[in-house]
């Protein structure tokens, strides 16, 4: 039953729905939640979140971070997504909230928005849909169900005016991350006085993309060991869940590789070369200015059938789209053998130049991002929404 308290969230600060489905838009939420509590201690949240979320202080009524999915592994989550949706609508109803921000996570998040615009409820949508890239189509129901949007890349802001949203650029909250976190640079001489060069793999936080990444990856390195006998294998476990499938992998591989779960920023800031798995990691990649090479392997048959037809961008991967140019070697959305990528990888580790000049253009694509402050800018926004409903 509501109590009257709930109800008459006057009475209070601001009562606020959120929703983060994965991992990384947790990280983000928590972020934002902080900012939120900073600009406005007496805000109040609810939501689908992540165990940094709880710890920031929202009331958890399911958690999806553990059931995220990509491209056709979607299709598994979909029981879950039912009974998130189901769950969604009953507290959105329920209580008088103020205003509503979703995370990321389109295919879930799409169907939120459109169940708090049918409760009342104003929205905000941070992290938007990358819909100049792919799903175009959908862009009507972006417009219709939210009141505005928070991007993240510095190009969005006038592709999502162009379709008549009200986007705002923030910033992108993984620059405020980095910034927040520098690497312990007793750990990085620890890990470059054990050879050189040194390689860093990330083969993702997804348990089917590591499972399509690594082993290729950990080829590569096989590969690179034959020239250089001395080079250092490092690979960065993203999270419990994905540990088992790295050391099985591992277990098959002719070379020497360590594996860590806590030295992540210092693995990268280590490298001179970066095996990483396509997604949010590269631009983490190119915001230490690392060599990398990108990989993905999507489904052959996803792809040929649906993905290309759907597919708005010459180029996949973020920094990469980001230039506007291939400035980094991407392997995607599929590859046949991992011949051209040890051609690349041994190009670069040969090359200072070649890897200087690709540090660079990493510099110059994530400068227009640094120092933005996107959690506290995104916070202001919400809180402009929420107030207006308020008072």
């Amino acid at each position: 039953m509501t109590t009257k308290s709930e109800n008459q969230s006057d009475q209070r600060g601001p009562l606020i729905f959120i929703s983060a489905a994965e991992a990384s838009a947790d990280l983000h939420g928590a972020s934002l939640m902080r900012a939120t509590l900073e600009q406005c201690p007496s805000a109040r949240f609810i939501g689908v979140a992540g165990p940094r979320m709880v710890a920031a202080g929202c009331r958890r009524i399911f958690d999806m971070t553990s059931h995220a999915a990509m491209l056709t592994g979607i299709i598994g989550s979909a029981g879950q997504g039912i009974r998130m949706l189901n769950t969604i609508d009953k507290y959105l109803r329920r209580f008088r909230f103020d205003a509503a921000v979703v995370i990321d996570s389109p295919v879930l998040h799409l169907p939120v928005v459109a169940k708090a615009q049918a409760a009342g409820i104003p929205t905000l949508y941070y992290i938007a849909p990358q819909m100049w890239a792919w799903g175009t189509y959908r862009i009507h129901k972006l417009r219709d169900r939210v009141d505005g949007v928070a991007v993240i890349l510095p190009f969005e802001e006038a592709f999502f005016r162009s379709h008549g949203i009200d986007a705002t650029y923030v910033g992108h909250p993984l620059a405020d991350a980095v910034a927040a976190r520098p690497p312990d640079q007793g750990n990085v001489s620890s890990i470059r006085r054990q050879g050189s060069p040194v390689i860093t793999l990330l083969p993702g936080s997804r348990k089917q993309v590591v499972a399509s990444i690594l082993p290729d990856q950990l080829a590569v390195a096989e590969r690179i060991a034959e020239k250089y006998p001395q080079a250092v294998f490092q690979v960065s476990v993203a999270s419990p869940q994905v540990l088992p499938i790295v050391e099985e992998a591992i277990g098959n591989c002719h070379c020497r590789v360590e594996v860590s779960s806590d030295r992540h920023t210092e693995l990268i800031a280590a490298a001179d070369l970066v095996l990483v798995a396509s997604g949010t990691t590269t631009l983490e990649v190119a915001f230490y200015e690392k060599p990398m090479i990108v990989m993905y392997q999507a489904s052959r048959l996803f792809y040929h059938t649906i993905g290309r037809w759907m597919i708005h961008t010459p180029y996949l991967s973020l920094p990469n789209i980001l230039a506007g140019s291939e400035i980094v070697p991407e392997f995607m959305p599929y590859y046949s053998s991992i011949d051209p990528i040890v051609d690349k990888a041994l190009h670069l580790l040969g090359s200072s130049e070649a890897r200087a000049s690709m540090s660079q253009a990493l510099s110059d694509i994530v400068a227009p991002m640094r120092n933005t402050h996107a959690s506290a800018t995104t916070a202001k926004l919400l809180l402009n929404i929420a107030h207006r409903r308020h008072h």
